[in-house]
């Protein structure tokens, strides 16, 4: 029988293949959520979806672009930003 910290949905079911040649099922913790813009909410591309200790091992340049306010927000609303600066 399965212990009670695998029977909820938070954990993640994986069939793995073992050495000798089981199918067996492994429990893993689910990914997080995609990043958002702060400023329109639109899923920001170029930002991993990963466990915090994945996303430890990765280089900064992995984790979000480069540029201003990369992984804070999406192109279009760091150029709204840019501009709204600019004019100030």
């Amino acid at each position: 029988m399965v212990s009670g910290k695998h029977k909820s949905r938070s954990m993640r079911r994986v069939f793995r293949r073992t050495p000798g040649g089981k199918t067996v099922m492994a429990f893993k913790k689910r990914k997080p959520s995609k990043a958002k813009c702060a400023g329109c909410g639109k899923v920001l591309p170029g930002v991993p979806r990963e466990r915090p200790h994945k996303m430890q091992n990765m280089p900064k340049t992995a984790k979000r672009p480069q540029r201003p306010y990369g992984g804070v927000l999406c192109s279009s609303c760091t150029r709204k930003k840019i501009i709204e600066k600019a004019r100030k």
